[in-house]
């Protein structure tokens, strides 16, 4: 690894040490173990775990990263620098594309949440409830506007008890309601997605933690 790329993933380990508060061991452990944290307005710059990538790929976040700034990524495309990996390297397509995003996070050339088609944010909250009865909270109207009194829903596609695909207000974004079955306990995840910029973003992501505690209240009652 160059003494600049290890200068440049220092950089990212010292940049979460400062907004979380972490010793740099730690910081740079949570960095590589990259799992969101639902409480936390700093999400991971990674896809996937250091351990997960290097089982697909064969290198770690760190390699990865010496490699692409080797090779010049900073100066490519997103889609040359996943067809460079996929034909250079054997990566596989989901990893090529896993290991893009990532650098491009990394170097700042997009920012976490960001997609092709604009910014998505995700939040969940398990529920006292069994999946049945949280997916009706969710997909009945009525229901709903117990606990998500303003934001117009318009459902797209639905399966029961596991998903439902929205359209938000005017439709210029997408709601999607993912349910999963915890015994007699369940979990609701609603991802938002081409959302305009990262302000938004996060002023969404708010937003629904805020409601999905609306409707776990309102259920557990």
């Amino acid at each position: 690894m160059t003494m600049t790329t290890q200068r440049s993933f220092k950089h990212l380990v010292r940049s979460r040490m400062q907004k979380t508060g972490e010793s740099y061991t730690a910081a740079r452990a949570m960095l590589l173990r990259a799992e969101p944290d639902p409480d936390a307005a700093e999400q991971p710059v990674f896809v996937i775990s250091d351990d997960a990538i290097r089982r697909r790929t064969g290198r770690g976040w760190e390699d990865l990263l010496a490699l692409l700034d080797d090779w010049g990524a900073t100066e490519r495309s997103h889609g040359e620098i996943a067809t460079w990996l996929r034909e250079e390297h054997g990566v596989d397509s989901w990893g090529a594309q896993a290991v893009a995003v990532s650098y491009e996070r990394a170097r700042g050339m997009r920012a976490v949440g960001e997609r092709r088609d604009g910014f998505a944010i995700s939040a969940s909250r398990t529920v006292g409830v069994p999946v049945e009865r949280l997916y009706d909270a969710v997909a009945d109207e009525r229901l709903r506007a117990r606990w998500l009194p303003d934001g117009r829903l318009r459902e797209r596609t639905a399966q029961p008890h596991r998903s439902i695909r929205f359209d938000w207000d005017d439709g210029a974004t997408r709601v999607n309601a993912y349910f999963q079955a915890k015994g007699g306990r369940s979990t609701a995840t609603i991802s938002h997605e081409r959302l305009p910029d990262a302000d938004e973003a996060q002023r969404m992501k708010t937003y629904w933690r805020e409601r999905l505690g609306a409707l776990k209240e309102q259920l557990e009652r």
